[in-house]
């Protein structure tokens, strides 16, 4: 006798859960007209997209529209690599957020919004913006 615990299969995890047809209440056919659509014709001069390229102009941060993007599924991803204190700091950002101010986000939420902040002032100030100084200091 073996001491594993029998696990269920894979077939058996990813089975379809949904109704059987035939369990589904036949409704009446409905007919349906159909309606004449026209296309616009497809020139060759038409602009083909390439994988990896972006297509749509970059999203410009103004005074109206300084908000990042929030909560929503993100198709890009970058890696920042970040020391033990500057992780701590985020860290105690996230925890001061939540504890005193009732703001529950996350590590990704914080920093796109301190990214949209540095971009702002780097678009309004140039020269003269934190990020300028801060980069020049270095």
């Amino acid at each position: 006798m073996t001491r594993r615990a029998s696990l269920p299969g894979a077939d058996e995890l990813f089975r379809n859960t949904a109704p059987a047809l035939s369990a589904v209440r036949e409704a009446a056919p409905e007919t349906v007209t159909a309606q004449p659509t026209v296309s616009a014709p497809v020139t060759a001069s038409a602009p083909k997209s390439k994988k990896g390229v972006r297509s749509i102009p970059r999203r410009r941060v103004t005074q109206v529209d300084k908000s990042p993007s929030g909560r929503e599924r993100h198709d890009e991803k970058i890696t920042v690599y970040l020391s033990p204190d500057e992780l701590f700091d985020l860290d105690q950002a996230r925890l001061m957020l939540r504890g005193d101010l009732g703001l529950a986000v996350d590590r990704g939420r914080i920093v796109r919004e301190s990214i949209a902040v540095i971009i702002a002032d780097l678009e309004s100030k140039g020269e003269q913006s934190i990020l300028a100084r801060r980069l020049r200091g270095l």
